[in-house]
């Protein structure tokens, strides 16, 4: 787990100082939430806009009270496009252009935990720069945290140089960022030192993004939820949620394979491509809980469980009862089984809980029963591989599952009474 001294390497010293203090100040038990919280955010923005939707259902803090994050630096440094990477409503994204000076007035929207501001170039000249530049300096003496945005093609020349003095003045914690890096990929580090000894910082001290295409943008969300403890600990809170959706996309995914597998000729509930790709979902899962497993590991535990042997029992009980034809029992089965083998994995990598077999059997009914509900219109006749996935991918999405895991928690605790 990085500590916190690692964490603030990124800003610069000015910032790091203020951002320590405020660490220093808050008590123990906040510090390890937040740690905890920190170690685990997602370095992809989508993933990202997921945590965010998630936590701010635990962020009770009004609008009006809302961390605020100006976005400044000169013109067509790309500020408008980070800002539209950030915001969360289509409608209040800004206007961008390769024109300098596309954006002539301050533009606020929320960007879910936080608020954030698009500024003017400052380093326009004329009576329409300077308003421009009190608009941009005004937003940055209001907000909580700044993002310095200049741009990586003709770096940092002598104005930007004494723009980047005038916010490094207000005495605000900032993050400086280096946009278009795209553009000069293949001299990525030199054009990084270079504008950062221009600026008189490391390098390390300027983050290096492409907000057109979403580089390193989420390494800009961490730098800004670093700042503010109550945004942390609403990511922190949201965690556990985050979580269960990462890992029932992998559920899914391994459910829908598993059931094309089924269509096979029986006994199909033991082959060994059932029980790898129960032992992959087992692996995925374990990373997205920073659980340390081999895939060796991984497949000991899917046969520890027992669900091929629980798989073929249920088949057996389920097809004397008639009903659905043995095709579609066996896919509904081996769906359900990588379902429930995704969840005895999440339990037993968040408390190390194994479920029994009546519990295993209990939820793996339901989960089944569910599947042939979802599955009846298929009818008689095998569809195709290829329709059966997206089936089985539809009705998992579509579950109450797929959002919260509370169904599989009444399921197993319903078992265990």
């Amino acid at each position: 787990m990085p500590q916190v001294d690692d964490l603030l390497e990124e800003f610069p010293q000015k910032s790091r100082g203020q951002l320590q203090a405020m660490w220093q100040a808050l008590p123990p038990d906040l510090q390890a939430e937040l740690q905890g919280a920190l170690a685990l955010l997602p370095g992809d923005v989508k993933l990202w806009r997921m945590l965010l939707n998630m936590a701010l259902t635990q962020f009770k803090i009004a609008l009006g009270d809302k961390h605020t994050v100006a976005i400044v630096g000169p013109a067509n440094a790309g500020k408008s496009t980070l800002y539209n990477q950030l915001v969360r409503a289509p409608a209040d994204r800004a206007q961008v252009s390769p024109v300098p000076g596309t954006t002539r007035q301050n533009q606020t929207s929320d960007a879910g935990l936080f608020s954030v501001v698009d500024t003017p170039g400052a380093d326009a000249v004329g009576k329409v720069g300077e308003d421009e530049k009190t608009r941009a300096l005004n937003a940055a003496a209001a907000a909580d945290f700044l993002v310095v945005v200049f741009d990586a093609g003709p770096g940092i020349r002598r104005g930007e140089q004494e723009l980047y003095r005038e916010f490094a003045a207000l005495d605000k914690p900032m993050l400086v960022v280096l946009n278009k890096i795209d553009l000069v990929r293949r001299e990525q580090t030199k054009v990084v030192e270079r504008a950062a000894a221009n600026l008189g910082l490391v390098a390390d001290e300027v983050l290096p993004i492409s907000a057109r295409d979403g580089t390193n943008v989420a390494r800009v969300l961490v730098a800004i939820a670093k700042t503010e403890p109550e945004i942390v600990a609403a990511l922190g809170r949201a965690l556990p949620e985050y979580r269960w959706r990462l890992a029932w996309t992998a559920i899914t995914g391994a459910a829908s394979t598993a059931a094309v597998i089924a269509l096979a000729p029986l006994p199909i509930l033991d082959v060994i491509p059932l029980l790898a790709i129960q032992s992959a979902l087992v692996l995925s899962i374990a990373r997205i809980y920073q659980y340390d497993i081999t895939l060796k590991r991984a497949r000991e535990l899917v046969v520890t469980f027992g669900l091929g042997f629980l798989g073929r029992t249920l088949f057996q009980e389920l097809s004397k009862l008639g009903g659905p034809p043995g095709w579609l029992l066996a896919a509904a089965i081996a769906s359900s089984t990588t379902v429930v083998m995704g969840y005895a994995a999440i339990l037993w990598f968040e408390r190390g809980e194994r479920l029994t077999s009546d519990t295993l059997k209990q939820i793996t009914k339901a989960v089944t029963s569910y599947l042939l509900d979802s599955l009846r219109g298929l009818g008689q006749r095998k569809p195709s591989k290829q329709g059966l996935q997206e089936r089985i991918k539809e009705a998992l999405e579509k579950s109450p599952m797929a959002t919260d895991r509370g169904a599989l928690d009444a399921e197993a605790k319903k078992s265990g009474e």
